[in-house]
């Protein structure tokens, strides 16, 4: 398969094949004119990254995962670790999020969004604080 074939049959862009390969993610064959030729477990691999990636595991996370996935000696306990390891990263950048989104959640609902030139959003983000939580005075 040339790169169009298996970028459509993997639901890639050319261009994240080529990173993955310059990378070592993947190795297709070349043939004599230089052309990448790939073989079916190629895509077999760039379908499986296109699905860890699409579950947000980094780079480092899904060259583990494809070692694991190609080592038959594999314990699943380390496969569950690092699945673990990567959920607990997610749980953890969703709080701070959720916290993020509570901030600006009062620093709008302080601002009567007049024509006036005070506000507390700016305020909040000057001072670091939110609307409530930090002294800022509301827009009136």
């Amino acid at each position: 398969m040339n790169i169009k074939e298996v970028a459509d049959r993997a639901g890639l862009p050319a261009k994240t094949i080529r990173y993955y390969e310059e990378i070592g993610l993947i190795r297709p064959l070349r043939g004599a004119n230089g052309y990448r030729a790939f073989r079916e477990s190629d895509l077999h691999k760039l379908a499986f990254l296109a699905r860890a990636r699409g579950l947000g595991f980094t780079i480092e996370e899904c060259r583990r995962l494809l070692a694991l996935y190609e080592d038959r000696g594999r314990a699943s306990a380390d496969v569950k670790a690092l699945a673990e390891a990567h959920l607990d990263d997610m749980e953890r950048k969703i709080a701070e999020l959720r916290a993020m989104q509570a901030t600006l959640r009062d620093l709008v609902a302080g601002c009567a969004g007049d024509q006036r030139p005070d506000c507390p959003i700016l305020a909040g983000l000057a001072e670091g604080t939110a609307a409530g939580r930090g002294g800022t005075k509301p827009c009136h």
